[in-house]
């Protein structure tokens, strides 16, 4: 037994039907357990590898919103969430989280506009306080989404899904200090990622998809990592290869 708030995953694939689509996605197929061992750990590959259908089906077999938000939102927009979330198995630790969220980029907005309607239930000084002086859809989307995050506590658990998908350099550059400082703080984080920029936070497990099977491995051997060390530092002959 470890101190994470989700200690591992265990996938019971017999109740999985035999025509889905899962079967299709090697590591789904191939999974058994994943530990958690980390108070970070990203989950990186290529577009199709299982990134996101294993992420959302954590969460919801945890509890949240299909769409994100915390534990205590509840709505639909559209439903298109996996069989997978009922073949999956939670080991929980001994602790509780104080806070939670599950983070969908595509999403966002909805989860924005749900926060938003709880702005006649709270005093407006607090509520404003709370997302740095601003209502949420009175800041930009990349700006919404850090207020938000940075209202929850140390002590919590948060699921994201392409953090960076609204966020420039500079604003990864302020999530990547303030996941580092939580995680330092007891929070656990479970990110997928392309961002070589939030890839690179230190003391970070990192699990790739692109193989058959989860398999830990290094920052410098991420795609993120490589492909843009290579254009940063070839650029011209990078470029060329590709427009020839």
């Amino acid at each position: 037994m470890n101190d994470k708030y989700i200690e591992a995953i265990r996938l019971d694939k017999t109740n999985l039907s035999r025509d889905s689509y899962l079967w299709e996605i090697p590591v789904i197929a191939n999974l058994q357990e994943l530990v958690f061992h980390k108070n970070i750990t990203f989950f990186v590959g290529e577009n199709g590898t299982g990134k996101s259908t294993l992420l959302e089906a954590l969460a919801v077999s945890y509890g949240f919103n299909p769409e994100g938000g915390t534990l205590n939102y509840r709505f639909s927009t559209y439903d298109d969430v996996s069989e997978l979330k009922g073949s999956l198995r939670l080991v929980k630790g001994w602790r509780r989280p104080k806070s939670a969220y599950f983070f969908r980029a595509e999403s966002f907005f909805n989860v924005a506009s749900k926060a938003e309607d709880y702005r006649d239930t709270t005093p407006k000084e607090v509520y404003y306080e709370k997302y740095g002086g601003k209502g949420l859809h009175e800041q930009s989307h990349g700006e919404s989404f850090l207020a938000f995050f940075q209202s929850f506590d140390s002590e919590g658990l948060y699921i994201m899904d392409e953090p960076e998908a609204a966020l420039s350099p500079q604003r990864q550059l302020t999530l990547f200090i303030q996941i580092a400082k939580m995680a330092e703080q007891g929070a656990q984080f479970i990110i997928a990622s392309h961002s070589p920029i939030l890839l690179g936070i230190p003391k970070a497990e990192i699990l790739s998809f692109d193989k058959d099977e989860i398999r830990p491995c290094i920052y410098e051997e991420t795609e993120s990592y490589q492909v843009t060390e290579l254009f940063l530092n070839h650029r011209k002959e990078f470029i060329k290869r590709l427009l020839s």
